[in-house]
């Protein structure tokens, strides 16, 4: 088996599997960002990740499947980021653990991060179905917990829509313009940097809708 050759580890075969899996979509993930879905192949994505064309055919039938693995994956880590409506107590402390969340996906998650935009841009041809289903009931939960938060008080009275756009917005640029950024920065953001940005795009929102943005008492992620 050609896999073997570049991926083979101590362990069970389900590890293999997943190590195997975790490199296929990780380059996917890159030769989408920079390719789009029409311009890429599976030849390249097999090449990116040094596997021969037809052990990538074995874990993934088809380009299309791949994508939506890709989506997928990109997709749920930014639903898992939103934890901290239900688990924090106030706006504050959940807020800011979304967007820190949110700006170290788009650290850690560039490619992802463009493979979405670059679709959604595009009319989301293949992933119409997330918007429709997945992303519309994940946004309407939100909603619902911005509009108590306002309702009690606890936030100016904002449209959470345009919360919730800000926020993406914002963050996901990070990932989506960072050619662009690097060059004005003159080179990637260094550690340093990133706490900063972060740290401006959590005060200028949140006190924009009422709240002290200093960090005191928040806890780290």
């Amino acid at each position: 088996m050609g896999h073997r050759d570049g991926f083979e580890k101590p362990g069970s075969r389900a590890e293999n599997r997943e190590e195997i899996e975790r490199a296929i979509l990780n380059a996917a993930e890159e030769v989408f960002a920079q390719k789009g879905f029409g311009g890429a192949t599976m030849q390249a994505i097999a090449d990116a990740c040094h596997l021969p064309k037809a052990n990538l055919h074995y874990y993934f039938s088809s380009k299309e499947t791949l994508y939506r693995r890709v989506v997928e994956r990109i997709f749920t880590i930014w639903l898992e980021a939103a934890d901290s409506f239900e688990t924090s107590a106030t706006p504050d402390v959940a807020l800011r653990r979304y967007i820190t969340r949110k700006m170290q996906l788009s650290r850690e998650h560039r490619y992802g991060s463009k493979v979405w935009a670059n679709e959604v841009m595009h009319g989301a041809p293949i992933i119409h179905d997330y918007l429709e289903t997945s992303l519309r009931r994940w946004t309407e939960t939100r909603i619902a917990v911005i509009r108590r938060w306002s309702a009690e008080g606890a936030i100016h009275d904002v449209d959470p829509r345009w919360l919730l756009y800000m926020i993406w917005s914002t963050t996901q640029h990070y990932a989506d313009f960072a050619h662009q950024i690097e060059t004005l920065n003159q080179g990637p953001l260094s550690d340093a940097q990133w706490v900063s940005a972060t740290e401006t795009v959590c005060q200028i929102i949140l006190r924009g809708i009422g709240l002290n943005g200093d960090a005191d008492g928040v806890a780290p992620l």
